[in-house]
Order: structure tokens, then C-alpha cells, then sequence
């Protein structure tokens, strides 16, 4: 079993998707209420900023029958114009950062700035004692970030990172293996995160010295330490290999070392329908779990035994189209309301951004 994640936890994490939803009968529009919603408050929730490339994600928030959303705040003019228009955003009000923090029984806030303000933006947040909805990367200082932890753990507030796969339910399966022992000491993980980045979008990028581990990669990272934990060491292959002279580290490559196990975890810019490959693999002694691609999820997993419903030998799922984050809002409003304690610990963050900074090939301070 991997040290960061005991079984009773993972055995919890999967209890809390479902095994419908392992199984794959997830429906992205139904699973966004919660079974009792209508006979309890709505969570009242806020997000500041539309700068980050996932801030439309308040729209998963504003269909589910457990939030309110009652405003957003987003100080730069040109960012607020072009987001009027968005239908994430319609009908919603557009407020100050402090109207928005004082608004009676706001209870919690997605921080969506662009990757440069948000853990300062998040600090606000929980010193005004709000919960967060913290968007990646979780900024490039490691000392900025455990401070913000270590606020929030004092007035027991939530902080839930938005790496994309956690909820999944290829991942939510995985996690059941896992926990069951199924795939015995796991002693490999491989993984790809790739895709192409228009000059664009480099040029934006490439204000981030961690490059495009950084910046993508990480959501495999979150994955890596799931599985294996905090690695004792992490040697990264930072390579410009784009003849564009934007400055943008476009090809990565990190070998993560355990005792008894590796990870290597591999991310570019460049790679023509990267998405297709995108692949998280681990090998255990008793069997091998592949998810391929991330986005639209199939997996191929290989037993040398039955275990529980799940027969010997190699075989396929398809769980095809899932919408991203209708998880992560379920369990949040669940965690809220005091149903369930959070499965990713403030520990398990720590050490997913620690990793991502060492494979990106950036100092850890």
C-alpha cells in the first residue's frame, strides 16, 4: 500500500463516487445533485477571477442544485469584458474582491486568477474564513503555499486543489484496486501529459520557468503521489526542444525514486493529438491498471487472479465522456456540510506541489 493514503481513507474516497460510478453509469447532469439536495441549504459560493485556463468550471458549480453562486470578482477590465459573454458567467453579478468576501453566508470561493495571483488571492480568501476551490498549479513558492495550508488547517477551512482527474471514474476505480490490495506492491508508474500549445499560449506559459510540467504535467503528479506518496528523490530533464524562441521549457521529462518503485511522468507542447496518449499506468506485482486516454477514459487492466467481481487475466472498460469537476463539487458540498471528512489531506497537497516544483526543475523554497 502506498505510505500517503492509508486503505481505510481509500476505501472511503471510492465509497464517496460510488461504485456506480467506478462501474461507469456516472451521468454528468444527475450526479451534480446530491440525492437530497432540494431538502437542504445551498452552499453559497463566490469565485474570484476568470484569468485561469479552467475558471469556467463555476458552470458545474451553478448547475448543482448543493451551491448558490452569488457573484464574481475579477479586478483586470479587458478579463471582465471577455468573460461578460461567457454563458459560465451569465446573469451573475460582478463585484469587488471585498464585496464578494463580505457577502452575508458566502461560505466558499473558487480562486481562478491567472497561476501569478493565486496563492495570494487564496490567502484572502481564508483569512476572510472562506473554503477554497484552489486552481493549479499551487504558485512556485512551496513556503507560500505551506503558509496557506497551515492557515487554513488553524480555522479548519477547506482547501481543495483542481487537478482534473481525482474524480474520474477510471481514477475512482484505480483507487479501489488499490485499496483492495489487488495490484500488490506496486513497484512502476508511467505516465503522459502532453499536448500541442499554439505561439499563443507559449508565449504565456513561458512566464513560468517550470515549463510545461508545470504547468500540465502536475495533474499527473497529483496522480504519481496518490499512488506512491512524497518521493524521496526527483530528477528532472528540462529540454526547449521548439525552434520558437519564446523561452518556454516545451519538453519534460521527471523520474520520480521510491524505495522499492519508480514514476516517470512525461509532458510536452509539442506532441500532435497528445490527448489520445495521454496514459497513467501502474504495475504491482499481482496486476497492471492502464488508463488511456485521461480525458475520455478506457481502461485495460491485467490481474493474475480474481479478485472480488473482477476476473483474472486482461480486460477492457470503457467509461468514455465524463464532465470534470461535477466530482470534486459533489464531495466539496458533502465535506461542507460536515457528511464526510476531505480525502486529500493538507499533506498529500503539500507533497503533490513540492513534487511538481522538483520536476519541473525549479529550486524548492
Amino acid at each position: 500500500m502506498p505510505t500517503s493514503i492509508t486503505r481505510r481513507s481509500l476505501l472511503c474516497q471510492c465509497a464517496t463516487i460510488g461504485v456506480a460510478a467506478a462501474l461507469g453509469s456516472v451521468a454528468s447532469g444527475p450526479l451534480a445533485r446530491s440525492a437530497r439536495a432540494a431538502d437542504k441549504p445551498r452552499i453559497k459560493i463566490g469565485q474570484i477571477g476568470v484569468g485561469h485556463a479552467h475558471a469556467t468550471k463555476l458552470s458545474v458549480y451553478r448547475k448543482s442544485a448543493d451551491y448558490e453562486a452569488v457573484g464574481i470578482a475579477e479586478p483586470d477590465r479587458e478579463l471582465r469584458e471577455r468573460a461578460s459573454a461567457n454563458a459560465a458567467y451569465r446573469d451573475l453579478p460582478w463585484m469587488t474582491e471585498e464585496q464578494l468576501l463580505s457577502t452575508p453566508g458566502l461560505q466558499a470561493v473558487l480562486v481562478e486568477t491567472r497561476v501569478r495571483d493565486l496563492l495570494p488571492t487564496a490567502a484572502r480568501v481564508i483569512a476572510a474564513g472562506k473554503h477554497v476551490h484552489l486552481d493549479k498549479p499551487a504558485g512556485q513558492s512551496l513556503r507560500q503555499y505551506r503558509e496557506l495550508l497551515a492557515a487554513a488547517e488553524r480555522q479548519r477551512l477547506m482547501v481543495q486543489m483542481g487537478y482534473m482527474f481525482r474524480y474520474s471514474p477510471a481514477v475512482v476505480l484505480m483507487r479501489k484496486f488499490l485499496a483492495e490490495g489487488w495490484l500488490g506492491d506496486v513497484f512502476e508508474v508511467h505516465t503522459v501529459m502532453s499536448k500541442v500549445v499554439p505561439a499563443a499560449g507559449r508565449r504565456e506559459l513561458a512566464e513560468y520557468p517550470g515549463g510545461i510540467m508545470f504547468e500540465l504535467g502536475c495533474h499527473v503528479i497529483d496522480l504519481v503521489v496518490g499512488v506512491l506518496g512524497r518521493p524521496e528523490r526527483v530528477a528532472a530533464f528540462p529540454r526547449r526542444s521548439s525552434p520558437q524562441d519564446d523561452g518556454l521549457v516545451d519538453n519534460m521529462l521527471a523520474v520520480l525514486e521510491y524505495p522499492r518503485a519508480t514514476a516517470t511522468v512525461k509532458s510536452s507542447a509539442l506532441e500532435v493529438d497528445g490527448g489520445s496518449r495521454r496514459h497513467f499506468v501502474v504495475c504491482g506485482r499481482s496486476g497492471t491498471f492502464h488508463i488511456q486516454p485521461l480525458d475520455a477514459p478506457n481502461v485495460v487492466y491485467t490481474l493474475d487472479r480474481d479478485r472480488g467481481e473482477y476476473r483474472r487475466g486482461r480486460h477492457e472498460i470503457k467509461f468514455g465522456s465524463y464532465e470534470r469537476y461535477v466530482g470534486d463539487a459533489a464531495d466539496m458540498a458533502r465535506i461542507l456540510r460536515g457528511e464526510k471528512e476531505c480525502d486529500f489531506s493538507y499533506e498529500h497537497d503539500l507533497a503533490v506541489q513540492e513534487t511538481v516544483l522538483r520536476a519541473s526543475g525549479l529550486e524548492v523554497a
